[in-house]
Parts: C-alpha cells; sequence; structure tokens
C-alpha cells in the first residue's frame, strides 16, 4: 500500500470509529475526515469543492427548502388531521390506511416531520379505540422508511449513491427508476408488518426499560424531536397551492427528463423565494446543513477509497471468496454487507462505503453495476433492527415507550424478509 492508501484508510477507520461511539456529530465528523485527507494531499481542492457542489447536495438542499414551505403552509397538518377523521370512521383499517399514506407521501418528502405529526395522531386514535399504539407507531417509522426508498429523492441515501455512481462513469438514475423495486419490497415488507409484526407488538411490555437516545445518525434532520414541534402549523391556503404547485413542476420535470433534479429542484425552491411563499431567512431555515454538511464531507471520504484505488482493491478481495457464486451470490453477500453497516453507521456514511466497492465488484464479474448500486440504495435505508438506526425510529421510540429489544424484535425478520424480496426484484427490473 502507498502512502495516499493508508492515510485514507486510517481516515476512513478513524471516522467510522467516532461514528459508531456517537459522541461527536456526524457531520463534525465527517468535515474533520475531508479536512485530514486535503491536508495530508490525498484529495486534492477542486475534488473537495466537487464534493461541496455536487448534484446531490444541490438537490438535498432545494428539495428541503422547498419541503420546508409547504410544511409551513400547513398542509402537512391539514391532512394528517383529515387523515384522524378517517381512522374515526373506518376503526383500525383506517389506521393502516394512515400509515400507507405517510409512507407514499414519504417518498417525496422528508419523512420525520410526517411521522412527527402522524404518530401522536396514531397514538391518540388507536388508544380511544381500546388498541395497543405500540401496534402502529413502529409500523409507522418502518413504512416511512420504506417509503422513503421509492424514489430517487426520496431519501438523501438515494441522491448520494446516484452521485457517487455518477463520478465513477455510471449513467445517473431517473426519478422513479427504482420505484417498481423499492415497491416490491415495501408490499413485502407491509405485509409483514400488518399480519405478524403489529400483533406481536400489540403485547409489548409499556413498562419496559428503555435507553435513551443521543445524537443519532440516521436520515434526515439530526437532534431531538423537539426541533419538528413547530411541524403543525395554521393552514395557509395561498402558501399551500403554491408550494405544492412549485413541488409538482419540480418532480414533473425532473420525471419526464426535462431537467436532472438538482436543477429542477434549485429552480424550484428560487421560484418560492420569488413568489415570496418562502422568505430567504426561512428558506435558510429550512436547509438543514448539518445534513448536507455530513452528505459533503462523506463524498470527499469516498473519493479518497475511490482514487487511491481502495474499493478497487476491496473488490478484489471481496471477489476472492463469491466468484463462485455469480453475480446472484454476490449481490445477496453485498446487500447483506450493507444491511449490517447501516445499523452502525450513518446512511451517507453507508453509501460512501459501499458504492464505490459495488461498482468495481460489478466491473470485476463483468455485468452490469446497475443491480448493485440499487440494492446499496435499498439496504442502505432498510434501518429497521435498532431504535437509533434512523430519526423516524427515534420519534416513535418516544413516543410509543418501546423497549431496545422491540425493534430487535420486529425489525430483524423485517430486514430478513425486505432483503429476500430485494434479491427476487432486484434481478428481475434491473438484470445482470
Amino acid at each position: 500500500m502507498n502512502f495516499d492508501q493508508i492515510a485514507a484508510l486510517v481516515v476512513l477507520v478513524a471516522v467510522v470509529a467516532v461514528l459508531i461511539h456517537g459522541r461527536l456529530r456526524s457531520d463534525v465528523a465527517a468535515l474533520s475526515g475531508a479536512a485530514a485527507l486535503l491536508l495530508l494531499g490525498v484529495i486534492r481542492p477542486v475534488e473537495v469543492q466537487g464534493a461541496f457542489a455536487s448534484p446531490a447536495v444541490i438537490a438535498l438542499a432545494s428539495l428541503f427548502v422547498i419541503a420546508y414551505a409547504i410544511e409551513l403552509s400547513g398542509l402537512l397538518g391539514l391532512l394528517i388531521r383529515q387523515a384522524t377523521k378517517l381512522c374515526t370512521r373506518l376503526g383500525e383499517l383506517g389506521l393502516w390506511v394512515v400509515i400507507v399514506l405517510c409512507g407514499g407521501a414519504s417518498a417525496f418528502l422528508n419523512n420525520t416531520p410526517i411521522v412527527v405529526l402522524a404518530a401522536p395522531v396514531v397514538k391518540d386514535v388507536a388508544a380511544g379505540m381500546n388498541l395497543s399504539p405500540k401496534r402502529f407507531l413502529i409500523p409507522l417509522s418502518y413504512v416511512s422508511i420504506m417509503g422513503g426508498a421509492c424514489t430517487l429523492i426520496g431519501t438523501s441515501t438515494n441522491l448520494l449513491v446516484n452521485d457517487m455512481a455518477r463520478n465513477a462513469g455510471q449513467p445517473v438514475f431517473t426519478l422513479f427508476e427504482i420505484t417498481p423495486v423499492a415497491l416490491v419490497i415495501a408490499a413485502f415488507g407491509g405485509a409483514y408488518l400488518y399480519f405478524i409484526g403489529g400483533r406481536l407488538l400489540g403485547g409489548a411490555d409499556a413498562g419496559a426499560p428503555r435507553v435513551q437516545p443521543h445524537e443519532q445518525t440516521g436520515d434526515g434532520l439530526l437532534g431531538d424531536a423537539e426541533l419538528f414541534a413547530a411541524a403543525d402549523r395554521p393552514f395557509e391556503a395561498k402558501r399551500a397551492f403554491l408550494s405544492l404547485g412549485v413541488f409538482l413542476a419540480v418532480i414533473a420535470a425532473a420525471g419526464l427528463g426535462i431537467a436532472p433534479i438538482a436543477a429542477s429542484a434549485f429552480a424550484g425552491a428560487v421560484i418560492l423565494i420569488l413568489l415570496r411563499v418562502v422568505s430567504p431567512e426561512e428558506a435558510y431555515a429550512g436547509l438543514r446543513p448539518e445534513v448536507l454538511l455530513l452528505i459533503a464531507g462523506m463524498v470527499v471520504v469516498g473519493l479518497a477509497i475511490e482514487v487511491t484505488g481502495l474499493a478497487g482493491e476491496g473488490a478484489e478481495l471481496l471477489i476472492g471468496a463469491i466468484r463462485p457464486l455469480g453475480p446472484l451470490g454476490a449481490l445477496i453477500i453485498l446487500y447483506g454487507v450493507t444491511l449490517f453497516a447501516t445499523e452502525l453507521l450513518s446512511n451517507a456514511a453507508v453509501a460512501v462505503l459501499i458504492t464505490p466497492v459495488a461498482v468495481a465488484l460489478a466491473a470485476s464479474l463483468g455485468v452490469d453495476p446497475r443491480p448493485f448500486l440499487v440494492g446499496v440504495m435499498m439496504a442502505a435505508s432498510a434501518a429497521f433492527a435498532t431504535p437509533f438506526g434512523y430519526q423516524t425510529n427515534v420519534l416513535v421510540f418516544q413516543i410509543g415507550d418501546y423497549s431496545y429489544m422491540d425493534f430487535v424484535r420486529i425489525g430483524v425478520p423485517l430486514n430478513l424478509v425486505t432483503w429476500a424480496a430485494a434479491m427476487v426484484a432486484i434481478p428481475i427490473f434491473f438484470p445482470f
């Protein structure tokens, strides 16, 4: 190994160790790693500049502004209140309908404010029907996570994997290209939660000891749930109409291939400011810089892994063990590795670690990298086995007074179900 490879590996291990330890903010850890790589000469300033101006960061920042405009309009709160009325008419089925609707909304909007608004409603309505709220709150989080994986913009993980694949010379994904695979996974995962998982949670002990969460490394805004306390705003019809209209125009432009998602989302955010739907101050408030800086920092770390050749060498080691299994066997193992890593690290860290390996692995096997990239997208969002792997898990963990083992008991089988579903769906929609 040469100096650059050793330096990149040391920085990577240090960043991962800090993320696992959890005492230092994730964005600070990522930026520290990027700074070290820059000072050591492993990464050039122009590459760092490119990371901070990457399409994933631009798209995410713009989408955060648009989503914040929708939140400020009170539209999200209005929809949740209407869903409450639906629950009272349909009973238990109504609660599951609300959960599914929240999953659908998470395909386009950040799922954290959705769960913040929906979780208290689900809890109160379930209690009013003499049903255990625990049957529905963890499924609410899990379905919102699976819903977020259904589009390119549903989660920052998908955008980041797409961006890193583009850097590796791969064609970018379209907005709905991964949707068929994600819908199959969500269908099997949802069926498990409805028929098995929810019923197992009905008998969970409300008085079980809990672990208090510290800063989280999952997708969405980092920090405490209280940051979202102002999400339920009074409804403003004009603001809601304009913000929703701009959002739909952004989706249409990206979905029809008129413009890349980064360009259309950036234009949409600027239009909202020009129309005075949001003020510049509100737009800055909605940016969530800690998420953007985490992703930019991890992109720099990922570039170091790629440009120094570590990704290629790692893929060669992996290939030596799994070559006899063929492309499908390689996909199964890669998905499992990603699935395990995402329970310990942030989604951004997992995407950075695994994406270059996925591309190199496919190239060495002589097959299309796309199935492997989709596998990374799906697995990196499948943080079901712990309450700390994803922000929405933390929220329902607090609201539902769950124990840590509730997530393990329900999440581990869900990981296995979605893993199996992905291994069937990915080769069908993305042949090797």
